[in-house]
């Protein structure tokens, strides 16, 4: 009799832990913009809209782009994903490669949310060229002028941050180098935990922007490292312009971006983060 109870018991819990696995993955499922595995090729799996990369020779001529991947030092890395394949950054990118922006981000000039999902992996203090770098940078102009980017910065050794730069005529109409204004609007996480042969999730999360209202988070391996908020900048964009833009002067790997149109809590960016296939388990 014991043994059937405890049957019956582990029966039911299991039935409702799966329930509740499935549950959130299709919650999730339903909430993803663009995605892209970087399984054998470099389109999205999922995009609302453009699902092609492109390559320019610099991002001062993205005019010039071609559909594909056309940087020798920038290659799709078979097996060493952090699940399957792997975008791999050979040597300092200066080439500008991207996914467009234009309706796979869920802008809105009125309140604009949602979170940025992607897997990285190296040692910033051995792979990285001399400079900052920019693994994401998401803007339809320039890093200081309506942006939402993450870096690893020049510092010995070197710290990684999350920038949330509004329109820069509003916070910073003189384009003066004012370090006050720049610590406003960015997290920095001075010991983060990037190691060789380590694959470290990154999610970015903003909410209510372009409102009084806008909140943008970091969370670093399912943990929050930071948040700003009651810093309201407008991120003002053409949004034809608007770019996912991918490794300028990166060197390492880069797995799994994904983009979802609401900003994920910390109990849904650690299930993302613990997902046994990651982002594909949602689509199952």
């Amino acid at each position: 009799m014991k043994t059937t109870v405890l049957l019956s018991i582990s029966t039911v819990f299991f039935f409702l832990i799966t329930s509740i696995s499935f549950s959130q993955n299709k919650q999730l499922k339903d909430h993803v913009l663009f995605y892209s595995s970087f399984d054998g090729k470099l389109s999205a799996d999922v995009s609302v809209g453009d699902a092609k990369i492109y390559t320019a020779e610099n991002y001062n001529k993205t005019d010039k782009a071609r559909p594909g991947l056309h940087n020798t030092n920038v290659v799709l890395a078979k097996n060493r994903g952090h699940i399957g394949d792997a975008l791999h950054f050979k040597k300092k990118n200066t080439a500008a490669i991207y996914y467009n922006g234009s309706k796979n981000l869920g802008y809105s000039p009125t309140s604009w949310s949602g979170s940025v999902s992607f897997w990285l992996q190296l040692d910033p203090e051995v792979d990285l060229a001399p400079g900052y770098c920019d693994p994401i940078n998401i803007t339809d102009h320039k890093f200081n002028d309506a942006a939402l980017w993450v870096d690893f910065t020049d510092d010995k050794p070197r710290e990684f941050r999350l920038g949330v730069m509004g329109d820069l005529e509003v916070w910073n109409p003189e384009n003066k180098n004012d370090e006050t204004e720049v610590k406003k609007r960015t997290i920095t996480v001075k010991q983060p935990p990037f190691k060789s042969g380590k694959w470290t999730h990154i999610v970015i999360t903003y909410s209510k922007v372009n409102t009084n209202k806008s909140t943008c988070k970091l969370y670093l391996d399912g943990q929050l490292k930071g948040v700003i908020k009651d810093v309201n900048d407008p991120f003002t964009w053409e949004e034809e312009k608007a770019k996912i833009m991918l490794g300028l002067g990166y060197i390492g790997m880069m797995d799994e971006l994904t983009v979802f149109d609401k900003p994920l809590d910390l109990k849904e960016v650690k299930f993302v983060f613990e997902l046994k296939n990651s982002i594909k388990t949602l689509f199952k």
